[in-house]
């Protein structure tokens, strides 16, 4: 049974869902979602005992919402995960992430040697500090096109157009990024262009969210609005300038998983291709067929699979 509750952790409260009893598995969710994403893999987490725990990171849910975009960067971020470790009453957790929670589960590792003993990301591949800021590469790379990490920049829009109607916004974002749609078929849009221009609204998604689970995202971003998950993408520079001489291997355990349909291992081939040199712990690499980039929620029963090979190496 998942039971949720408020923790304090780095001088903020987050609201975290738990279930099971064991060694810490920390599950860090991503953008546009919540704890709930990682609902597949409570049960047989804790059904092989372990303490299964996923939070609304902070801005998202019943978490708090720290209004300053910098209060986003992911040192913070790294620090509440690190700090929940502890406010839970462990010394080391293995730390699990998809989407924006994946850097953040990558980051634990790298920077956390002593508190994180594994590390699984799914979607978005390890890849160590790059030589200039992240926001002048993407403006070189996508110069005179839409590029969503570019168009969310500027406080107040993207927000804008995300709460005008959240859960057609959402069933929209979920529905493009998902193994239904094939995305090398998109004809690149202009640099001014919204989010949603020409995305088509599929009306209801695939089986793996339901009208129940789009219920309960939509709640959640009712009550918590996208200021603060947005802050996340406002927040790259600064934690780029943060994390000057970061290390640039993980020395950890480590799983990564992600569906071949995915977006992100499409703009992210090469460092997928990289990652073994910078984790040469990297015992299970797999990309799961059909799969777009809501891995956990498309393919639980390939994930779940995957998690527990992973953990079961560990013990």
């Amino acid at each position: 049974m998942i039971t949720e509750r408020r923790i304090e952790t780095n001088g903020i409260s987050l609201n975290i869902a738990e279930a099971g009893e064991g060694p810490l598995v920390l599950m860090l969710h991503g953008f546009p979602e919540s704890w709930y994403s990682w609902r597949h893999q409570f049960e047989p987490l804790a059904n092989a005992g372990y303490k299964a725990v996923a939070p609304d990171m902070r801005g998202y849910g019943k978490s708090d919402r720290p209004s300053t975009i910098g209060a986003y960067n992911q040192v913070e971020v790294v620090n509440d995960v690190i700090g929940l470790i502890t406010a839970l009453g462990y010394e080391t957790a293995i730390v699990l992430g998809h989407d924006w929670g994946a850097p953040t589960a990558w980051s634990c590792a790298l920077n956390h040697p002593d508190k994180v003993t594994a590390v699984g990301a799914l979607s978005v591949p390890f890849m160590p500090r790059g030589a200039e800021l992240p926001l002048t590469r993407m403006r070189k790379l996508f110069a005179g096109q839409f590029f969503y990490q570019l168009y969310f920049q500027t406080p107040g829009v993207a927000e804008a157009e995300f709460e005008a109607d959240v859960r057609a916004s959402l069933r929209k974002f979920y529905h493009m990024a998902s193994g239904d749609v094939d995305l090398t078929t998109f004809t690149p849009k202009a640099a001014d262009d919204q989010l949603f221009t020409g995305m088509a609204d599929p009306g209801k998604l695939g089986q793996w969210c339901s009208e129940l689970d789009l219920d309960f995202y939509t709640q959640a971003f009712q009550h918590s609005g996208f200021r603060g998950p947005l802050n996340y993408y406002r927040a790259q520079d600064l934690t780029w300038e943060l994390t000057a001489g970061a290390p640039t291997t993980i020395q950890q355990p480590a799983l990564f998983m992600a569906g071949d349909r995915d977006g992100v291992i499409m703009m992210a081939a090469e460092a997928l291709q990289a990652m073994p040199q910078h984790v040469p712990n990297l015992q299970i690499n797999e990309l799961i067929p059909g799969a777009g980039h809501w891995t956990q929620q498309e393919a639980p029963e390939a994930v779940n699979r995957g998690i527990l090979k992973f953990l079961k190496a560990l013990a």
